[in-house]
């Protein structure tokens, strides 16, 4: 049984809210999605096809490849029919492999419980047919299994990802607070930027949202800063597939991008974290990296491009109340020095984002891991507008 020649139901899983964004990025590689729902977009395709999903999408946090679908009342029914695949055919002997799962089961109280029922059942089922079994735990180092098991109904997955992909690689010292990269990504994919014009992050923290818009003006890839995928693992992987979509991706990196990205903190241990992270990406020289306070960053006179802002919430009532006038210079600096730009400031405080003073144009709505967020897009006039860039994802 060789899994890269079937064509199977593929479902591209997402953070909340991140689905219209990470659809918009699977068709433009040319696939067309059949459902979409909150926190992903389901497609029919390869395991050829996860290959190039894994190594192109920003959005995206896994690539799962369907292998059966069936009815399991409890535990036993479960190990029942996980003993009837060819586990043999999929994981290579020497192989070591993991269990991941979403279970709402009322026979079962723990998903540890159902993950080692799985484990248990390839392990058997490799004793029997080879008299030999590989290794398992609970790193996603080589073949994942996930197990998605709802009530009486349940499917099974090959995660082709492995680790998230909601990590793009490059951060390898995060700083306080970070957005999540495929966040980042997301926020980006909903501006109006061109991503030619200037863009400007002044509180760039990390440096994430400053190297997400490098990455996406050079259309440079998440797949370029990762070695090691689940379906590098799994029998039959021919290493060729992997390099051809590499290749691809390599040679469409854009090496002359005119886009000039301006980012700032008042933290020089900030400004220094961004700096490795940058250079780890291949970006470095695209930022323009300023320690200053934000009133101070600079605004090129051009009235064209992009400012954004990712402020602290406030998780404390002290905190929240420093935090208004700062709210309020933000919505000051954009429209005293930003005229003829784009301005948007994301927040998770509904609350401190009315000091702002602007009237937002748009309001786009996010999570934070847990924290309701929105993305407030602000038009900052300079005289007349002749045009304005395609409206992008709503």
């Amino acid at each position: 049984m060789n899994l890269f020649a079937i064509k199977n139901r593929i479902i591209v899983t997402c953070s909340n809210r991140l689905s219209p964004f990470l659809q918009k990025e699977i068709e433009e590689l040319g696939f067309k999605p059949i459902r979409i729902f909150k926190t992903g977009v389901e497609l029919l395709g390869t395991l050829d096809d996860c290959i190039k999903l894994n190594l192109h999408l920003r959005c995206a946090s896994q690539v799962l490849f369907s292998l059966k679908e069936f009815t399991a009342y409890n535990a036993n029914d479960l190990y029942k029919e996980l003993s009837k695949i060819e586990w043999e055919q999929i994981i290579p002997a020497h192989e070591y492999f993991s269990i991941t799962s979403n279970v709402t089961n009322e026979t079962i109280t723990n998903n540890l419980f159902a993950n080692v029922k799985v484990k248990d059942a390839i392990a058997d089922r490799f004793r029997e047919k080879t008299g030999e079994r590989p290794d398992s735990g609970p790193e996603l180092t080589g073949v994942v299994v996930h197990l998605y098991w709802k009530e009486s109904q349940a499917e099974l997955f090959l995660d082709t990802s492995g680790e998230t992909l909601s990590k793009h690689g490059y951060r390898k010292i995060p700083g306080k607070a970070p957005m999540l990269e495929s966040l980042a990504a997301a926020n980006l994919l909903a501006l109006k930027w061109d991503r030619k014009s200037t863009f400007i992050n002044p509180m760039c923290g990390s440096g994430t949202i400053a190297i997400e818009a490098a990455m996406l003006a050079t259309n440079r890839k998440p797949g370029l800063f990762r070695n090691n995928y689940s379906f590098m693992h799994v029998c039959e992987y021919d290493e060729k597939y992997y390099n051809k979509h590499y290749n691809d991706m390599e040679a469409q990196v854009i090496h002359d991008s005119p886009v000039k990205i301006i980012a700032s903190d008042i933290s020089e241990d900030a400004v220094a974290i961004s700096k490795v992270n940058s250079g780890i990406a291949g970006v470095e020289e695209m930022i323009s990296f300023e320690c200053c306070d934000f009133g101070e960053t600079t605004i090129p006179e051009n009235n064209e491009g992009v400012v954004f802002f990712n402020p602290e919430y406030g998780d404390r009532l002290g905190v929240e109340i420093e935090l208004e006038g700062t709210y309020k210079r933000m919505g000051d600096f954009l429209k005293q020095k930003c005229k003829g730009y784009w301005g948007y400031i994301f927040t998770g405080n509904l609350e401190l984002s009315k000091k702002i003073g602007l009237k937002p144009k748009r309001r786009i709505e996010f999570y934070n891991g847990k924290i309701d967020c929105r993305l407030f897009e602000y038009e900052l006039y300079a005289g007349t507008r002749t045009a304005s860039p395609p409206t992008p994802l709503q």
